[in-house]
């Protein structure tokens, strides 16, 4: 009898056996029309399954090693799992199994531990993420993120240089976008993507894209747009955030945008009624956010716009 494993530490101190990680498949995005021409890439990869098999005694022969030798040599590899063990790393930390035994919460930075699991995982593998992560563990994100504000060196990291600030006039970025119970007059944000885009004035701005051609066709006449506003605070629960999407009416005065964007235009319900998306940076290229429907009225109570959101930088739109 063969057995197939490799020992490994997890979450907590405890050792368990698992496969080892091979490096990673393929991946595809659809990159809208916007940024193909200039950014996108696809690499061609083709994949090759691999495996070391160990003896019930854990002794390799000496044909047995040449073989995984010259196995392991080939690249890439092709995963056995369907997702790695990084991005599973993060799924255990979030929602830890009943026999695993919690860490001392008193000895660690929960945020701090989180932000070096995702930085674990490989950039074009982030993605993963959008699938892995169901609305529970997200908003658990969330709360864990909080914990970055207790650590002033941690607290001044950033998920990406235009959600920090800096001057990125003439750039942009393109993120994935997932969340879950949005207002049925705006359901297409529960898949969606952003744009994030800098401006000579200075300012950081950015605009809401539908994840399929018919929202994409509806939004073209009321693009969604909104401001990068450097925020401490969640108005409506005094929370601690990193900063905040400014939705507003939607007839931003922007100096230019990128090409083949549509003009601003006025939102529609409810996103013209005083929409904020709180951010908190969670890793290297991830956040999450709260959406707030705050209300133009002054009588009208705050009210979170749909569950918390997940937001992963699309790595496949660089140059």
């Amino acid at each position: 009898m063969q057995q197939s494993a490799t020992a490994t530490t997890c979450h907590g101190g405890v050792i368990g056996l698992r496969h080892p990680s091979p490096p990673p498949h393929s991946c595809y995005f659809s990159i809208p029309p916007i940024c193909r021409h200039q950014y996108g890439r696809i690499h061609n990869w083709k994949p090759i399954s691999t495996m070391i098999v160990v003896k019930k005694h854990c002794r390799l022969s000496v044909r047995s090693n040449a073989k995984a030798a010259k196995e392991w040599d080939v690249e890439p590899y092709e995963a056995s799992q369907e997702y790695y063990l990084e991005e599973q790393d993060v799924v255990t930390f979030l929602d830890p199994p009943k026999e695993l035994i919690p860490l001392d919460p008193s000895s660690y930075n929960p945020a701090s531990y989180l932000w070096k699991k995702i930085d674990a995982i490989p950039e074009e593998r982030r993605y993963n993420l959008l699938s892995l992560l169901n609305p529970r563990l997200v908003s658990r994100a969330w709360e864990v993120a909080g914990s970055r504000y207790e650590d002033p060196k941690l607290a001044k990291k950033s998920a990406s240089a235009f959600l920090s600030g800096v001057d990125c006039a003439g750039k942009l970025e393109l993120w994935r976008f997932r969340t879950s119970g949005a207002p049925l007059q705006v359901a297409w944000i529960n898949n969606c993507q952003k744009v994030i885009f800098g401006c000579t004035d200075g300012k950081t701005y950015g605009r809401l894209i539908g994840g399929n051609p018919l929202s994409r066709i509806i939004k073209s006449s009321t693009p969604l747009y909104f401001s990068v506003r450097q925020v401490n605070e969640v108005l409506s629960t005094e929370e601690p955030c990193d900063l905040a999407y400014e939705f507003g009416d939607g007839l931003l005065n922007l100096p230019e945008y990128p090409q083949e964007f549509p003009k601003p235009a006025k939102h529609p319900w409810p996103l013209d009624d005083q929409v904020y998306i709180y951010i908190r940076h969670v890793g290297p290229g991830v956040v999450v956010g709260q959406a707030w429907q705050e209300g133009k009225a002054l009588e009208q109570v705050p009210k979170k716009l749909c569950s918390e959101i997940l937001m992963v930088k699309d790595y496949s739109s660089l140059p």
